[in-house]
């Protein structure tokens, strides 16, 4: 709305037009139009249409000018109008489309006739209103030369409004309300007034009609025949999309439908779906309480009876009876039951959370109902809806201790990022149960205990506890399929990766359709990122974005997407990478699941660190830093990012304070395993940086063996790069030239532009450093069109700093005599950077930069760094 707010304001600006505000009843046409007004600079004059006015001539025009004269027709009133208006004025009319005619024609017949008046008019109307004139409608769609429609709100928005008025909405919640009121603010704001406070933060509460909307409501269906309000009824029980047939069947229609489907339509009642006359429902949710609420308990509850007989779907069935059943109802609740534990395998968890929690609520024994609740929470979590579990989870903890109950909890934290709660419920859980007797409770700890090792990545653990789930569990249940989906990860990060690879050929084949197919399908995208199949990956998470599958999970595609924009990333394509980001991080708000969030801040900090946005950067850091940082899955990205900033600022320093804690990891994991997390070139390349060679050496050799080992390419690439760095600062030309050449060869095997890019920066340095000037200058070249194609205007710089440093293509006796190496130091010298910074991005030694700098003061005849900023301000 903020958007329509700006454009309205704009055109405002800009006299002698008229301006259309329009949109759907309750869209906040109104507040949008009196907040123009109220900042609008010039005299302003508002009149308000109504429908008993339409067919009075001049109506709107006596509200604004009252004493005006309107004989001889629109274009002599016009006339006087355009005599006595002060010029620059604005003339709204709110509710147009019920604006008499003559008002309108002389409206625009003053726009056309006299633009020396510089009158402005703002027309507001409200779209698909049947008062209004068909006439006026054309002309309104004539005379306004600039339109403006009114968006409706999002969740976000809608959340904004509750929190003025006091009310803090999950965004589930606000998601619900947004959709319930088609994200109307007026019909927003009315039900924040009316409902319960208490209703808001429930799972699943059934929102009611605002009381304007249900009294519009009532009053049309008494304006109905008979058979219309049946067929009304019959419709809003069905709900959206029913077919005509079962709407005239539930509706005890024996004739021809349609005159009756034509009163229904004309009240405003009902709607045809898109597909035609096959298909109708209520025209809104709102519409459609109404309908339910007018019917009464009684009658409500036979219809739902009754329409449970009539449709196909088993979920929507099921529903229809537990609307219509006010007591417990234990053959419905185990129907519920059994078909959640089917939905359930399937991987539809969301449906699977509505069918328990409905089982529940018909449950009467108290462990039963219990145990239905606490799985219900399980499913929402396996949807992705962390804020709905959270809303039931209390009822939860309040419940006598079980296995079950200790595992759900633990998986909420796991969920949530708190690794020390997820440790201590489900250790208790797997002490508590009885692996033989409960067989599928016992599984379903293990598979819980599975996700908590990979989030801490200890690839032994998350092996060892998906062999377990799977023993324990029957084939193809949840469980069974979720673990042996992870196990492969487990497997790649003990070097295991062909192994995994294999398995996951063999789960693809087995598991084809539906929501478990799009774990599948994520992890072993994430599989193909770690081992270099970086096109194969980019195809698996992609497809595993998508949560259409039978209710599909947030979780699995909050995965997918975090990979899918770092996979992103190394390829280059940044835009389409922030993109993954934004939808991403704005699911993460949605469900609540905060594990992946650094995994994406991670990929945003280094994207707008590199093209030149710190603001940007440091915003993602913050992010990166603000929520738990428990496990590795959550820890190791968020330093990463640092480290890249840092790098990104030639901050050698800021790079090692950032990744040190990854050099003393206090309990075993696999953040080492080679291509997993790439941090151990860019602390190897900082150690020579800052001088620390031996420590450099000492860093580089095991991992370069480890790679080695794995035949991991982009790993031996990138460590190969930052061995060739630490030969040149020990002057091996032979050996610092083959690193490189090795790592060149090695990278671009693959379509990793951003590490291709990184290498030839690194080798273009080191060849400059070892005097082989016209080899660099290739290398930097290179470097500077590979960083220019992603937007990394950061590296862009100083490529052109190194290519000037070196002086190949820079003619000799520049600027003020200066040699080009000189020139380089000058200007970063200039701009504040200390020796040790201009050493470090130079890769020249601190005591050379010094005799630079003596040489440079006495050739431009100054005394020092002061007088050197003062004589070069100008230059960049």
């Amino acid at each position: 709305m903020t958007t329509a707010a700006e454009e309205l304001a704009g055109l405002l600006s800009r006299a002698g037009r008229a301006v259309l505000l329009c949109g759907p009843a309750g869209c906040g046409r109104t507040t949008l139009a009196r907040r123009a007004t109220d900042a609008f600079p010039g005299p302003v004059l508002q009149a308000t249409a109504a429908e008993w006015e339409s067919g009075s001539a001049f109506a709107v025009l006596r509200q604004l000018f009252p004493d005006l004269p309107t004989d001889g027709g629109p274009l002599s009133v016009a006339g006087r109008i355009a005599a006595e208006l002060v010029p620059g004025t604005l003339l709204v009319v709110d509710d147009a489309q019920l604006a008499d005619v003559d008002s309108m024609r002389t409206l625009s017949s003053l726009l056309r006739h006299h633009p020396a008046v510089r009158a402005t008019v703002l027309l507001t109307a409200a779209t698909g209103d049947s008062r209004a004139r068909a006439d006026v409608q054309e002309l309104l769609a004539r005379m306004s030369g600039d339109e403006v429609r009114v968006p409706p709100l999002d969740a976000a928005e809608v959340s904004e409004l509750a929190s003025a008025r006091g009310i803090a909405l999950h965004p589930t919640m606000a998601e619900r309300l947004c959709r319930h009121t088609l994200g109307r603010p007026r019909h927003v704001v009315q039900l924040l007034t009316e409902v319960p406070r208490a209703t808001w933060g429930g799972f699943d509460p059934n929102l009611p009609a605002p009381a304007a909307v249900a009294a519009s409501v009532r009053e049309r269906i008494s304006q109905l025949s008979p058979a219309a309000e049946r067929f009304v009824a019959a419709a809003a029980v069905l709900g959206a999309g029913a077919a005509v047939r079962s709407v005239a069947s539930l509706a005890d229609l024996d004739g021809d439908p349609l005159p009756v489907l034509d009163e229904a339509c004309a009240a405003r009642l009902v709607e045809l779906a898109p597909r035609g006359l096959a298909e109708v429902g209520p025209p809104d949710p709102m519409v459609r309480a109404a309908v339910l609420t007018g019917l009464g308990p009684e009658r409500r509850s036979t219809l739902q009876r009754r329409a449970a007989e009539l449709v196909e779907d088993p979920a929507r069935s099921l529903r229809l009876l537990v609307a219509a059943s006010p007591v417990p109802d234990a053959s419905v609740a185990d129907r519920l039951d059994a078909l959640a534990v089917e939905r359930a395998a399937a991987g539809a968890w969301g449906t699977a959370a509505v069918l328990l929690n409905d089982a529940g609520r018909l449950t009467e024994d108290a462990e039963l109902r219990q145990a239905r609740i606490t799985r219900a929470v399980d499913a929402l979590i396996g949807a992705g809806d962390v804020f709905r579990a959270a809303a039931l989870a209390p009822e939860v903890e309040s419940v006598r201790e079980t296995p079950l109950r200790d595992a759900v909890l633990g998986y909420l934290a796991v969920v949530r990022g708190r690794a020390a709660e997820a440790g201590g419920r489900l250790s208790r859980a797997w002490d508590i149960v009885n692996a033989s007797r409960d067989p599928e409770t016992a599984a379903l700890i293990c598979q819980r205990y599975v996700l908590d090792a990979l989030c801490r990545y200890s690839a032994e653990d998350l092996v060892r506890w998906a062999d377990r789930a799977l023993e324990l569990a029957v084939p193809e249940t949840p469980a069974a399929v979720e673990a042996a989906a992870i196990r492969g990860l487990g497997l790649a990060a003990s070097g295991r990766a062909k192994q995994a690879r294999r398995d996951y050929a063999q789960l693809a084949d087995r598991i084809r359709h539906g929501a478990q197919a799009q774990r599948v399908v994520m992890a072993r995208g994430w599989l193909n990122l770690l081992t270099d199949r970086i096109d194969d990956a980019r195809v698996d998470l992609e497809s595993a974005v998508p949560t259409s599958y039978l209710g599909g999970s947030a979780r699995i595609s909050l995965w997918a997407q975090a990979w899918l924009a770092r996979t992103l990333f190394l390829s280059g394509e940044w835009d389409d990478a922030l993109r993954v980001v934004r939808e991403a991080l704005a699911l993460v708000d949605r469900t609540g699941i905060v594990l992946t969030a650094p995994l994406l801040h991670w990929t945003s900090a280094a994207v707008h660190a590199l093209r030149g946005d710190p603001a940007r950067a440091e915003e993602a850091l913050l992010a990166c830093a603000s929520g738990p940082q428990d496990y590795e899955i959550m820890r190791v990205p968020a330093l990463l990012a640092r480290a890249q900033v840092a790098e990104a600022a030639a901050d050698s320093a800021g790079v090692l304070r950032a990744l040190h804690p990854l050099t003393r990891l206090s309990l075993p994991t696999s953040v080492d395993e080679p291509g997993h997390w790439p941090w151990h070139d860019l602390y190897a390349h900082a150690l020579v940086l800052s001088g620390r060679s031996e420590e450099a050496d000492a860093f580089l050799a095991p991992h370069e063996r480890a790679a080695g080992k794995r035949e991991h390419v982009s790993a031996r690439a990138r460590l190969a790069a930052a061995r060739g760095r630490l030969l040149g600062a020990r002057n091996d030309h032979v050996g610092a030239v083959a690193a490189f050449d090795a790592a060149v060869e090695m990278i671009g095997s693959l379509p990793l532009r951003y590490d291709q890019a990184r290498i030839a920066f690194a080798y273009g340095q080191t060849l400059r450093r070892l005097g082989r000037r016209a080899r660099a200058d290739t290398q930097l070249v290179a470097a500077r069109d590979g960083f220019a194609s992603m937007g990394a205007v950061t590296y862009v710089a100083r490529c052109e700093r190194e290519l000037r440093a070196g002086g190949v293509h820079v003619p000799r006796g520049g600027v003020d005599r200066l040699t080009p190496q000189e020139e380089a130091v000058a200007r970063m010298v200039a701009r504040g950077q200390s020796n040790r910074e201009v050493a470090a991005e130079l890769f020249l030694s601190v005591k050379t930069v010094q005799y630079h700098l003596t040489r440079i003061y006495a050739k431009l005849g100054i005394r020092g760094r002061t007088e050197l900023a003062v004589l070069r301000s100008g230059d960049e």
